[in-house]
């Protein structure tokens, strides 16, 4: 499955914004969809996880209570929805698949069908 993320943009700390990732190809069916970041000049981090069937969610710490993660079954999409962003929110942010066991959804290294990703960044 390759996927594209989208919706990135330039805004004020205290903003909101929704980032879409999308399939080609397959469905999603038994993938987990993940979310990652990567801020200039340091390693990619996690963000956020949905699992397709099921719908297990996991966030990082640094983005609880401010983002959220949901899934389009007829669009075969998965948003991530973005609230109170900060200037430390400020990355690349990618979408990618797995079908890795749960307790490892956070390492970036066992997911595949990165796209280009889509750029955030957001003032203060």
């Amino acid at each position: 499955v390759q996927l594209q993320a989208s919706g990135g943009g330039l805004v004020q700390a205290g903003d909101y914004l929704r980032l879409s990732c999308a399939a080609s190809g397959r469905p999603f069916n038994s993938y987990t969809v993940g979310w990652f970041r990567q801020p200039p000049g340091q390693e990619r981090e996690f963000v956020s996880a949905i699992r397709w069937s099921g719908g297990g969610i996991r966030y990082a710490d640094a983005v609880k209570g401010r983002f959220t993660i949901s899934r389009d079954f007829a669009k075969n999409t998965v948003f991530l929805q973005m609230n109170s962003l900060k200037p430390e929110d400020s990355a690349i942010y990618y979408c990618a698949t797995t079908r890795i066991v749960w307790s490892e959804i956070e390492n970036h290294n066992r997911y595949s069908g990165w796209g280009q990703g889509t750029q955030l960044t957001v003032s203060s």
